[in-house]
């Protein structure tokens, strides 16, 4: 049995995650991190303590597992805080510079525990991103339109930029870090959620490769399937694509 803490209960996602963890019967949600909702409650989900640091979290609910799903403001804090408790995170939080996560990689590779960090916990996404790599060594002439809801605050997002950096690798070392150049155009608007297109450019041709996400339903097999996997890895891990192997079915 996994146990299970969440970290941003209150949010859409978060809250999805909560009602999604407790049917799961190899998981075991053992609390949840939120200082706000523990000034008006004790509990969660039935009887789940919710904590207001993660330091109380870690002695009293002992869990192996932080998803971590808060603010760009808080994810580097919790993250770091977890590791250091020995508690494996899976972070699908956006805004974690590269400084930040070269670091937690750090505390990861000295604690000798498993971290994902997810920018798009869709599986679709992921495939999405993995297609366009394979493409992007036929067709090298691309640009990424991204469309996101208006309250997203980061662009490009993080899909986007871990598409183009995937797409740039296939065709050559960078590190992990570059986007040869590959455009990105960022649309927010309101009645959007998660979408992505990327587009190629050929002789006489166009190809499109494009996700869409119409529910954070959708984010829901990724985040099963990351605690399932954190808890067999050691370091860290970025991105959804890198556990996802050929012929596997994710729940």
């Amino acid at each position: 049995m996994i146990r299970v803490a969440v970290a941003g209960p209150r949010g859409r996602m978060g809250a999805m995650a909560v009602e999604t963890l407790v049917t799961q019967r190899d998981m075991l949600l053992v609390g949840v991190l939120d200082r706000k909702m523990a000034e008006q409650a004790s509990t969660i989900a039935g009887a789940v303590p919710i904590y207001t640091d993660m330091e109380t979290l870690a002695i009293e609910s002992k869990p192996d597992v932080l998803v971590e799903l808060t603010t760009h403001e808080s994810v580097y804090r919790h993250a770091q805080s977890a590791i250091k408790e020995g508690i494996r995170p899976v972070i699908g939080t956006s805004g974690l510079t590269p400084e930040e996560i070269s670091h937690l990689e750090g505390l990861c590779r000295e604690s000798g525990i498993g971290c994902i960090i997810a920018p798009n916990f869709s599986v679709g996404a992921a495939l999405m991103m993995k297609f366009s790599a394979i493409a992007s060594r036929f067709m090298p002439a691309s640009e990424i339109i991204e469309l996101h809801h208006d309250g997203k605050k980061d662009a490009p997002s993080g899909t986007a930029e871990l598409t183009a950096r995937m797409m740039a690798d296939s065709k050559g070392p960078s590190g992990g870090k570059s986007t040869a150049g590959i455009p990105i155009h960022s649309v927010r608007l309101p009645g959007l959620l998660s979408h992505q297109e990327v587009l190629f450019g050929g002789e006489g041709q166009l190809l499109t490769l494009r996700h869409d996400s119409f529910s954070r339903q959708s984010y829901m097999s990724g985040i099963k399937l990351s605690v399932r996997e954190v808890m067999k890895r050691n370091g860290l891990i970025y991105g959804l694509d890198k556990i996802i192997d050929d012929g596997q079915q994710p729940i």
